[in-house]
């Protein structure tokens, strides 16, 4: 049976350290799809009429470019394309959403308040979630394309002498 040193030496080679960015790019993915699909369905003006009672100017503007951010930001963090692109929209998406909403309610985004029926309930999130989305984009963007990213693809393309690209 292989000891702890063994396997941590294994998965920090080179060869897994590549893959890492994988699960950062799922769930930061998904996660901005998500949040923009549910604001679609609800309707943007539901989603303007938020932004304007926060005091949000041009809120049905922002409401279209937050949800077009999310959908489009999202879709190419989980491909892997063009991270280094979308990832200042959604950076700063992600701090307006921690100055005009978060912040108030602290860092904590899970704040139990009582049990009702054997239910959790749980009162407003802080700008906890909104920091680890932010650290999880930076670092893809850091640590650069990877295997299974359009990204990568191109790098790999790019780098393949001209003869072969035909």
């Amino acid at each position: 049976m292989p000891n702890l040193g063994s396997i941590q030496s294994m998965m920090t080679s080179k060869r897994w350290m590549q893959y890492a960015a994988l699960p950062l790019r799922l769930i930061v993915g998904y996660g901005f799809i998500a949040h923009g699909y549910a604001k679609l369905q609800k309707g943007p003006d539901a989603f303007a009429a938020i932004l304007s009672a926060t005091g949000v100017p041009a809120p049905h503007l922002i409401s279209w470019v937050t949800i077009l951010t999310e959908l489009i930001g999202g879709a190419a963090v989980l491909l892997g394309a063009l991270v280094a692109w979308v990832s200042l929209p959604m950076i700063v998406l992600l701090v307006v959403a921690i100055v005009t909403v978060h912040l108030p309610y602290g860092f904590s985004s899970i704040k139990l308040m009582r049990i009702v029926d054997g239910r959790a309930q749980f009162g407003p999130p802080g700008y906890e979630c909104d920091l680890l989305y932010i650290a999880c984009i930076l670092a893809l963007v850091l640590t650069g394309p990877s295997p299974f990213s359009f990204d990568g693809y191109l790098l790999r393309r790019s780098r393949r002498p001209l003869a072969e690209r035909a």
